[in-house]
């Protein structure tokens, strides 16, 4: 990791305690796993709304081919359930 900044984060008061205890080796493993797996939760969420975009692209795709115009979808939005 080259670029880094600080950040605070609220924790379990045992959690608090070993770190603060912790070697300095050790706390830079614990602060390379934190990274990592906020990392991964964000390249996650960033695939998921990739996929639900492309998802919704080829619904939108379909519909149009199978003759949805938006005059019909206005339609049928308009109506009362």
């Amino acid at each position: 990791m080259t670029d880094l900044k600080e950040i605070t984060i609220k924790v379990p008061i045992d959690i608090a305690e070993h770190y603060r205890n912790a070697d300095e080796l050790e706390k830079l493993q614990i602060e390379t796993k934190i990274a990592f797996v906020l990392k991964n939760q964000m390249l996650s969420q960033a695939s998921a709304i990739i996929k639900l975009r492309q998802t919704m692209t080829e619904i939108g795709k379909k519909a149009v081919d199978n003759g949805l115009t938006p005059e019909i979808l206005a339609s049928i939005l308009s109506e009362d359930n």
